[in-house]
């Protein structure tokens, strides 16, 4: 499709829906949101429709009727929900979505992802990759995204250069990884793997002066692939720049057994971090499954985020991260794809199964499964607190909780248009046409269509998807 420029103002009808607090959906019925030619939300308006709005919304923003653009809902069927937030995903292995077999993550990497990687220093590949990448994380709602690129320069600023012009909000690490990794696949050094970082830094820079779209974010792999050096060395750019950072924590017991072995003076995985200064509030740490409460407190204290990655932790039976405790420590938590130890590029799936994996906890045999039936329940994520995780929350650990992640006058306009399946009232027996796997037959309370829409939803239902203001993907 043609990218549409944000060069009209904007004025969106119907029905809105956005997470007003961690749980707790708002509904905007008969409402329109006015965005300008920016992308910012300028002014929310409800019980108004289309001629309410040419009435009253245009003469008081100045707008003009032949310089605005309108999209409408149609009733009962379809939404604008804000964008997703992908807090965690590996570019370069979108190839390999699906493909883990009977792995664990440490013979995973070697098996699968390394090489993976190590072929995209081929530009024509990585192009191939990393538009295919961003094109189905679009399809599937995700308007911002916090990229693990590879260890090599110029494949990770064409991920830069892609995400820029195909209109996706993200962040682009070139991964460090100078101490551990295969021969073929490992930076000589601490300092080339900090100067090509700053090479990374100065072609996004130039790409996007202000970092309003895409920005560079510092990318330690772990703490077994890094040296010292290198995450003394990032703790310092860090401090100069601003920049946000990622990397991976206590995703699975062996590579926790790893960091015992390589760092036996630290008391703990979080420790490593901290030590070396790289435990801040700029941090987004993934998965956060075998925390201790020493390593909990630590993250919370030091305000670095948390990107929880339900699908890659079932799929790599690596474990079940306690979602709920880390919000009640005052962690900030955002979903991830991880893809590809995660076997899907939505974050509705990630969502759906961080509603199912809280469940697990506290299942006969779960590891709350001790717990008084209150704490039991209290464990357990809803649907309303998933889809804040999704948004909000995402926004929260990327750093732009005042950009985007809900439907505010003065946040950005980052928002897809959902459509459901509604089913006529008669069917003839011929006839079988869908629009994805969410029926809706009318009678369904609007909590109800979406608690469906979570649990049976994909690609299907997202029709339009926008990113500041610019339509960044359509169904044709």
């Amino acid at each position: 499709m043609t990218l549409s420029k944000p060069d009209k103002n904007q004025v969106f009808l119907g029905t809105f829906i956005h997470s007003k607090s961690l749980g707790e959906l708002e509904y905007l019925h008969n409402t329109a949101v006015c965005v300008d030619a920016s992308g910012k939300i300028v002014a929310i308006e409800t019980n108004c429709n289309q001629q309410k709005a040419v009435e009253t919304l245009y003469a008081r923003l100045g707008w003009s009727l032949d310089n605005v653009s309108v999209t409408l809902t149609r009733d009962g069927r379809q939404f604008f929900f804000p964008g997703f937030v992908d807090t965690h995903v590996h570019a370069p292995q979108y190839p390999n979505i699906g493909i883990f077999g009977k792995s664990t993550l440490l013979d995973w990497l070697n098996t699968y992802t390394f090489p993976m990687e190590a072929s995209l220093s081929s530009i024509p590949k990585a192009r191939r990759v990393y538009t295919q990448c961003i094109r189905q994380t679009l399809a599937h709602g995700t308007t911002t995204a916090a990229y693990y690129a590879t260890i090599d320069v110029d494949a990770t600023n064409l991920l830069a250069d892609l995400c820029y012009s195909m209109g996706q909000r993200a962040f682009i690490g070139r991964v460090c990884m100078d101490h551990l990794g295969p021969d073929y696949y490992i930076d000589e050094s601490a300092d080339q793997a900090l100067a090509a970082t700053r090479a990374t830094i100065e072609h996004i820079r130039r790409l996007d002066s202000n970092f309003e779209l895409v920005s560079p974010i510092l990318t330690p792999r772990f703490a077994p692939a890094c040296s010292v050096e290198t995450m003394r060395g990032l703790s310092e750019l860090q401090k100069q720049t601003q920049l946000p950072m990622q990397t991976h924590i206590s995703e699975n017991m062996d590579e926790i057994e790893l960091v015992k072995k390589i760092f036996p003076n630290s008391k703990s995985y979080a420790d490593v971090y901290d030590t070396y200064g790289i435990l801040n509030e700029k941090m987004i740490l993934a998965h956060a499954i075998h925390l201790t409460e020493e390593e909990a407190d630590l993250i919370a204290e030091r305000n670095s985020k948390v990107a929880h990655c339900p699908v890659s932790n079932s799929a790599l039976s690596s474990g079940v991260a306690r979602v709920r405790w880390l919000l009640d420590k005052g962690i900030q938590v955002g979903l991830g794809t991880d893809m590809s130890g995660g076997y899907s590029p939505s974050i509705l799936e990630a969502a759906r199964h961080a509603k199912l994996v809280s469940n697990h906890l506290v299942m006969p045999g779960g590891q709350l499964d001790n717990l008084w039936q209150e704490e039991r329940d209290k464990a357990k994520l809803s649907v309303d607190e998933v889809l804040y995780l999704a948004t909000r929350g995402g926004a929260q650990v990327v750093g732009l909780a005042d950009k985007i992640g809900a439907f505010e006058v003065g946040m950005q306009w980052d928002a897809q248009l959902i459509d459901l399946n509604a089913v006529p009232a008669e069917i003839a027996e011929d006839d079988f046409t869908t629009h994805g796997n969410v029926d809706i037959f009318g009678w369904e309370k609007w909590d109800e269509r979406i608690a469906k829409w979570v649990f049976n939803g994909d690609s299907r239902n997202t029709k339009k998807v926008w990113v500041r203001g610019r339509l960044v993907h359509q169904q044709t």
